[in-house]
């Protein structure tokens, strides 16, 4: 969470309405109240100390929306039309859609190679899933357990793992997914997540330097992250229970 922000619900909002919002108060500045109110990107650049890269209307009246850049991050907050207040929102969610499962992020799977990646199941299983895994990652182990235990039940999925190691986190981790990688095997990720030894190869790829572009193209950023056969994209673990019916519940 970057540090120079604080969180403030929107209940926060509602309970101390000094925050000034002008939708909240009587009508004025004609129909567009941003037509009153303005926000520069140096302006913004200066109260958030961000490197800004745009300034918008948010959804919600009385909010801009602010995107920017902190430490190599990207970074997106709304700002009140007062500007005394950064509010940090995952999602600004209509009303008509409460209830309803949130839309998921969706990628064209056609521009993903599956070229290089390690086939966890029938390579000519009707249903590939592709994921981004790291042999270091925790949550990527679980879910390498869930997959194994997928595919044996169910012969129509089947798992293009792309190595994706987070070497900031895991220093540890490139090492062992050339190893896997130059070997293409799926065995010796199956040692690396269970703690074995996983021994150095002598070999030249570029296939993991290529997956970590590719992962910073699509805009994905941890591991482990899971890309339904219609592009759907989940940003991290989930069972097989759940997804096996988030794969039979098209959107």
């Amino acid at each position: 969470m970057q540090t120079i922000f604080f969180t403030i619900s929107i209940l926060l909002i509602m309970i101390f309405p000094s925050v000034g919002f002008p939708f909240m108060g009587p009508p004025g500045c004609g129909q567009d109240c941003a037509s009153c109110h303005n926000l520069t990107k140096e302006e913004a650049s200066k109260l958030l100390k961000l490197e800004v890269d745009n300034v918008s209307q948010a959804s919600a009246k009385g909010l801009w929306e602010v995107t920017g850049k902190q430490n190599g991050k990207t970074v997106k907050v709304h700002m009140d039309y007062g500007k005394k207040y950064v509010i940090l929102i995952q999602a600004i969610i209509p009303i008509e859609n409460i209830g309803k499962p949130p839309e998921m992020k969706k990628l064209d799977v056609k521009s993903i190679p599956l070229t290089d990646s390690l086939i966890v199941g029938d390579p000519d299983a009707k249903n590939k899933l592709i994921v981004f895994s790291d042999p270091d990652c925790p949550y990527c182990r679980k879910l390498h357990t869930e997959m194994k235990d997928i595919v044996k039940k169910r012969k129509d999925i089947s798992f293009y793992v792309k190595l994706f190691p987070l070497v900031k986190l895991h220093p540890q981790s490139y090492e062992k997914s050339k190893t896997v990688q130059c070997k293409n095997s799926v065995k010796l990720l199956d040692d690396a997540f269970e703690g074995k030894d996983v021994p150095k190869v002598e070999c030249e790829t570029k296939i993991l330097d290529e997956n970590i572009k590719l992962a910073e193209k699509l805009g994905i950023s941890g591991t482990p992250a899971i890309i339904l056969p219609d592009g759907r994209v989940i940003p991290g673990y989930m069972d097989a229970q759940n997804l096996l019916k988030l794969l039979e519940t098209p959107q």
